[in-house]
């Protein structure tokens, strides 16, 4: 198998996938790129590796049951998605593998075999594996949001990507939930523009040394009161920090006035076709 590119995923709000109805075409495009990785992912990954931003610890924690359950974590929706069921196995021996890795770099790892699957992952994954049938591991982001620990965490996991396991960053290039709208337009596209500039123009060192210095970008602190939902972007970076980025999906107009991407770093298999 092709070493495996890595993601990070914007990945959209709460249950979105069973809210068709009532957003009408809010997520086409973003669902179209969702789908579309599973093509760029070319053969069939052995299991897919999601690092959640919806899953804060004081280390990193990796799921490791062999049936995880549902965690609803998101309030005021229908009342139908606090039934949704995304019933992907979990892979116990790859969160074993994934605990050693990030342990052997110095970045002390516990398994937890009760965790169910958030909605940073499950709505993200029901366009990219819609059938539930890829063996999913989640693993957990460190509070503090330290960038560099991330990014190392990333580096410790790069070998993963030779083994069949597909990396994907779960959390949003814009998360102000309460500029989600209008308000936001300016931030979002200032903020954009840096990250674009950063990640598919510079080298990986400066690269590296811009996401380490993130807080300086402009509209930094506007795009990301909290930085949980970059954070997930720091551990695809890691993982393959000298190869070059792609953007896999961007629109300017998300919820009417937002600019949101996603990026692809590393060459994709089902793209040499």
């Amino acid at each position: 198998m092709s070493r495996l590119p890595t993601y990070f995923v914007s990945h959209g709000g709460g249950p979105w996938p069973w809210m068709k109805e009532q957003y009408g075409p809010t997520y086409d495009k973003l669902e179209a790129s969702l789908v579309d990785i599973r093509r760029q992912a070319g053969a069939r990954p052995k299991a897919v590796l999601v690092v959640s931003s919806h899953w804060e610890t004081d280390g990193f924690t990796v799921s490791s049951g062999t049936a995880p359950g549902m965690i609803y974590d998101y309030g005021g929706f229908p009342p139908h998605t606090y039934q949704i069921q995304y019933p992907a196995p979990g892979q116990p021996q790859l969160a074993e593998r994934v605990a050693g890795l990030l342990d052997a770099a110095g970045q002390p790892a516990t398994l937890d075999a009760e965790r169910g699957f958030d909605h940073g992952t499950f709505s993200m994954l029901k366009s990219v594996y819609p059938d539930a049938d890829m063996p999913v591991v989640q693993l957990s982001i460190r509070r503090g949001y330290d960038p560099a620990v991330h990014l190392a965490a990333g580096r410790a996991l790069a070998p993963l990507r030779d083994e069949g396991v597909l990396i994907l960053g779960s959390g949003l290039s814009f998360h102000n939930l309460r500029q989600f709208g209008p308000g936001g337009a300016l931030a979002s596209h200032a903020f954009d523009t840096w990250l674009q500039h950063v990640l598919l123009e510079l080298s990986p060192a400066d690269r590296e040394q811009a996401m380490l210095q993130w807080s300086e970008a402009p509209y930094a602190r506007h795009a990301h009161p909290r930085e949980d939902h970059l954070v997930p972007l720091w551990v695809a970076l890691g993982a393959a920090e000298q190869e070059a980025a792609a953007c896999v999906y961007h629109e300017d107009a998300f919820f009417g006035a937002l600019t949101v991407s996603s990026f692809r770093f590393g060459q994709a298999p089902g793209n040499m076709a």
